[in-house]
């Protein structure tokens, strides 16, 4: 059952979408499918607007639809192999330019965060905003000593916004999960619960301003990437303030040329950069959209890029980093019966898989984009063989994976736009290979035994003790070992009880049989059969009642 606010945004969505003429997106959903009476019947349906062309409809219906609804456009707004060049460039407009909220609330708000009258706090304040996302704005001031700075001030009522729209996404989810066939495999709920996490992260400026600086620390004197400095005095969950990025923004191609930059070198530096952050750090930017990048040309054959907006960050799970770049090493050597038997290994596939029949299938999909540069690359068609292919074996959709995986299609996407002609595999397999040899070779054993040393030490200490106590125990004959674990004690109570349970229902079932039984014989006295009886009928509703712990099925 859906709840009544779910119902209600659900049909809000739906009326702006029909309200600016996208009804053709209404009706391809499956969500809609079974009640089309409800599109026709619906008086906005009749009175659609279409003041402008159909990219620019599309944008300003997910303006009006909120943050979650922004940052999917953004995303898409980098898949130019995706999209009509129209729907690109208007979705491109999300990036930095979506409608701002007044530059004297702005003031206003951030004098409350602060406590102190931005007078006092800056030199000069611009109330104009620099540039105005889905969730935050940007106005550009100096502090009191003449430095530049951007003020990054949270839009109102954000937190109530998002949650009423992860309300219906969780809705959604849980719809799927439960009639949904391929609901087990793309786990739904998981990953609308992992969204949730990220997409609430982004609210707490604070935790933005600790994202920038440990990015900057993890960058700190290289020539690639520069993070600008945070204010920390000036910091506050409403509001963050950080040294002012002067730089081209990565979309505005034409300049960048015009400036002489080697755009081949800043394609691949992205690259470097980015399985940098994900493999050597651990510690990867999230939301590579083209509004977060600039580029600093002042060398133009080594351009350096500027990263800005840090409210969404990734890390992994050792294991699944490992993994990964297995998969990914194997993959750029062609190594498809290793790629696999990683699958196989990690647990993305079931267990019973046929190596040779996935191996067969990775191989079918990925040979055709070898030796080729972007340009000549589909990757939509890549995608769309390689979903088939995890549908054929069943591979389970890893929600810890999700920022990895945005953060790849923004990657691909940007580099499709900046330099086609580059070979991405090239680019990244000598950083990977060294990488796993850092990993596996006699520096990390080392690294590894000097981080965990007085642990070993402490071990090596407690050991002779432990082993003559082992040793006496199994003289004295007290020596066991203890192989059940909580789980299987909870188990063995369950049981224990199911089992009462069952004894119970049982007398009751005999005390009112043979009540009946007494009846029908005409034995006297006969209310000894009554009263067997009704006793009997009693017992057993009180066990049978739902919360009593009848409903058994033994």
């Amino acid at each position: 059952m859906i709840p009544a606010r779910v119902a209600l945004r659900l049909l809000a969505i739906h009326r702006v979408l029909v309200r600016y003429g996208l009804g053709e997106f209404v009706r391809a959903t499956h969500l809609y499918r079974p009640l089309r009476f409800v599109f026709w019947l619906s008086p906005w349906t009749w009175f659609t607007r279409r003041p402008g062309s159909r990219a620019e409809r599309l944008r300003l219906a997910l303006e009006e639809l909120g943050p979650i609804f922004v940052k999917f456009g953004q995303v898409l707004s980098t898949r130019r192999d995706l999209l009509p060049p129209d729907i690109a460039d208007e979705l491109a407009k999300l990036q930095d330019r979506v409608p701002p909220f007044p530059g004297a609330v702005a003031r206003a708000r951030i004098e409350a965060a602060l406590g102190q009258p931005v007078a006092t706090l800056f030199g000069s304040f611009d109330e104009e905003p620099l540039a105005a996302a889905s969730i935050a704005q940007v106005h550009a001031a100096t502090l009191p000593d003449g430095r530049e700075v951007v003020v990054k001030v949270l839009r109102p009522g954000m937190r109530a916004v998002i949650g009423r729209d992860l309300e219906v996404l969780h809705a959604l989810a849980r719809l799927a999960q439960r009639w949904w066939p391929e609901a087990r495999r793309l786990r739904p709920t998981e990953v609308v619960a992992e969204y949730e996490k990220t997409i609430l992260d982004e609210l707490d400026l604070m935790r933005e301003a600790g994202n920038a600086a440990q990015l900057g620390r993890n960058f700190a004197g290289s020539t690639m990437l520069h993070v600008p400095e945070v204010y920390w005095d000036l910091c506050r969950r409403e509001v963050m303030v950080m040294e002012r990025i002067r730089g081209v923004p990565i979309s505005a191609l034409a300049r960048l040329r015009e400036l002489g930059t080697d755009i081949r070198v800043l394609a691949e530096n992205g690259v470097t950069i980015f399985f940098t952050q994900v493999f050597r750090h651990n510690f990867f930017h999230a939301d590579m959209h083209p509004g977060n990048i600039f580029v600093d040309a002042s060398d133009p054959a080594q351009p350096r890029y500027a990263a800005v907006d840090f409210g969404i960050v990734g890390t992994l799970d050792p294991r699944d980093q490992l993994y990964l770049a297995g998969n990914f090493l194997a993959f750029f050597e062609r190594d498809y019966r290793k790629v696999a038997l990683l699958h196989v290994e990690s647990g993305w596939v079931p267990a019973g898989t046929r190596v040779d029949e996935l191996e067969s299938a990775v191989r079918t999909v990925c040979e055709p984009v070898f030796n080729k540069p972007l340009s000549e690359i589909s990757f939509g068609l890549v995608l769309l063989r390689l979903f088939e292919v995890s549908r054929r074996f069943r591979v389970q959709i890893q929600p810890q994976l999700f920022l990895l995986q945005k953060t790849l299609l923004n990657i691909e996407g940007l580099g499709r736009q900046l330099y086609p002609q580059l070979d991405l595999w090239q680019t990244a397999l000598p950083i990977l290979r060294e990488w796993m040899h850092e990993r596996a070779g006699p520096e990390a054993l080392a690294r590894d035994l000097r981080a965990h040393w007085p642990d070993l030490v402490e071990a090596a200490r407690l050991l002779p003790a432990i082993a003559r106590r082992a040793a006496r125990q199994a003289y004295d004959g007290e020596l066991t070992l203890r192989t059940e674990s909580a789980g299987l004690e909870d188990l063995r109570r369950e049981l224990r009880a199911v089992r009462r349970r069952s004894d119970a229902v049982l007398a009751a079932a005999a005390v009112f049989v043979g009540g009946v039984v007494w009846l029908a014989l005409a034995t006297q006295p006969a209310w000894i059969g009554w009263l067997l009886t009704g006793g009997g009928l009693a017992l057993l509703l009180g066990r049978l009642r739902p919360g009593t712990g009848g409903d058994i099925d033994t």
